[in-house]
């Protein structure tokens, strides 16, 4: 009986100390895990695109530092698993400075920056007010600049990645368009450039041009020109307005949710030769457009100059581009 009870008390022994030993393995392999996260910032991560991205890169298993402006944005980001919400106004310098902090503070190497946060303003370019053009190029614009700039050291040490949310509104333009294709043009030409300069660093970047997913880039418009008190009475395109009002429609539920523009995200981040340029729609309508238009602008560039290349020399630089994009 006492030989029963001192085999029982010692198995007692070996299976609680197994099952210790697990534990600790356990805990120490989910604190390399956690510890080897790959740590992304997203600047506009609210709703839309931004919580799009935000959302499936945590799901993946990295971490995600997420901008937003409004606490009751920062309290719902903060829910989410592998996410930490970051007070972050792309317009304002002390939040950016804070949120390089933070950043350090926590730890983790900062692998990817996403830069997302954006507002649309439409309307006739001898009409709009400077002020509407001035904010639109302060977030729009701006806000990359200054974001990129500060957490450049960051990115740079770790060897990192860059994406820039654009538009195939940066590709093309249209009336109404002017002021938000300007400042999404102008994110083609930052992107070009700094992919050209952080080169030497062995940083990568990329800018993604969606096409209309579903977001509340118009209902924020909306409640921007109501603020203001926004009316169109006396403007000298009342037609084109009327026709592009459905376009600003802040219902844009009939539109595709921006899982494909998160996945492009993650292909810039992650993919070990990464595109510079990727155009993401939904629908072939929208990948025609702004391809046509940029054949367009070749065919009038080469139309217009006093050494014009024949069809033959054009086709076998496209024909070159393209083997070359798809390799």
């Amino acid at each position: 009986m006492r030989l029963l009870i001192t085999l029982f008390i010692l198995t007692t022994h070996i299976a609680f100390a197994d099952d210790r030993q697990a534990t600790l393995e356990a805990s120490h392999a989910k604190a390399a895990t956690v510890q080897h996260q790959k740590a992304i910032l997203v600047t506009g991560a609210s709703s839309g695109i931004g919580r799009t991205i935000t959302e499936t890169l945590a799901r993946q298993g990295h971490f995600v530092f997420a901008g937003a402006r409004k606490q009751k944005d920062i309290d719902a980001l903060n829910q989410l698993t592998n996410v930490q919400a970051i007070r972050l106004d792309v317009t304002i310098q002390s939040d950016i400075d804070a949120a390089v902090n933070t950043v350090k503070a926590s730890g983790k190497k900062l692998h990817g920056l996403v830069n997302n946060a954006g507002v649309a303003v439409f309307g006739p370019l001898i009409e709009i007010p400077e002020r509407d053009l001035q904010f639109q190029h302060n977030v729009n614009v701006m806000g990359p600049y200054r974001i990129t700039k500060a957490f450049a050291p960051l990115i740079i040490e770790n060897k990192g990645r860059i994406a820039n949310i654009g538009s195939i509104s940066g590709l093309m333009s249209s009336t109404m368009f002017g002021p938000y294709s300007m400042t999404k043009h102008a994110i083609e030409a930052f992107s070009e450039a700094l992919s050209a300069e952080m080169r030497k660093f062995d940083v990568k970047v990329s800018v993604i041009a969606p096409g209309n997913y579903n977001s509340n880039i118009m209902k924020n418009l909306k409640r921007r020109l109501e603020k203001q008190g926004h009316h169109f009475a006396n403007s000298r395109y009342q037609d084109e307005y009327k026709r592009f009002a459905k376009f600003t429609n802040p219902d844009r539920s009939r539109f595709k949710a921006p899982d494909d523009v998160a996945n492009a995200v993650v292909k810039a981040l992650f993919d070990e030769t990464p595109h510079l340029r990727y155009l993401v729609v939904p629908n072939e309508q929208e990948a025609m457009m702004p391809i046509k238009n940029t054949l367009k602008k070749v065919a009038e560039l080469n139309a217009s100059h006093a050494f014009t290349f024949d069809k033959k020399q054009m086709l076998a630089w496209l024909s070159h581009e393209i083997d070359k994009a798809n390799q």
